[in-house]
């Protein structure tokens, strides 16, 4: 089992500049990556080594093929899963390490059968009604550093 103390699932990403943006996020909060395929794009795509610049080098990734391998990957880790249709807000919970951080896909989100699994670990970030969603990598980026800031208490 892996040593970090937090980890980032981007389930299904589409575009590769979310992807290497949260790859930068996750360098800067020392979490690890895991990309759940498909992909939207090729792991080489010049895109995502843009938007990730010189820190994919830095960055502890690592992509599986599906969910069921994902879990058998972080044993004993309870997801926390992100959704717009979450009744319960992310600063209504203790981020402990050790966390499974789970986005969707961009167009998509997460499948309503994760959801369903997870229903007490199900999230949303509370937005203005005349704003749909945030972008994946801002959603990614406002999660993680919660989490940061909570274990430092």
């Amino acid at each position: 089992m892996p040593d970090n103390d937090l980890h980032i699932v981007l389930y299904e990403p589409e575009i590769p500049y979310n992807a290497g943006s949260v790859g930068r996020t996750c360098v800067a909060v020392a979490a690890k990556l895991w990309l759940v395929r498909p992909l939207g794009f090729q792991l080489d795509d010049r895109r995502l080594r843009r938007a990730g610049l010189d820190y994919w080098r830095h960055l502890d990734w690592e992509v599986v093929d599906d969910w069921n391998t994902l879990q058998e990957r972080l044993p004993g880790h309870q997801p926390w899963c992100f959704s717009k249709t979450a009744a319960a807000a992310y600063t209504d919970v203790e981020f402990t390490p050790g966390d499974v951080l789970v986005f969707g896909s961009e167009s998509r989100g997460l499948p309503r059968s994760i959801l369903q699994a997870n229903p007490d670990r199900s999230l949303r970030i509370p937005v203005h009604p005349d704003a749909r969603s945030l972008n994946l990598s801002v959603s990614v980026a406002v999660i993680a550093f919660e989490a940061r800031r909570q274990w430092r208490k």
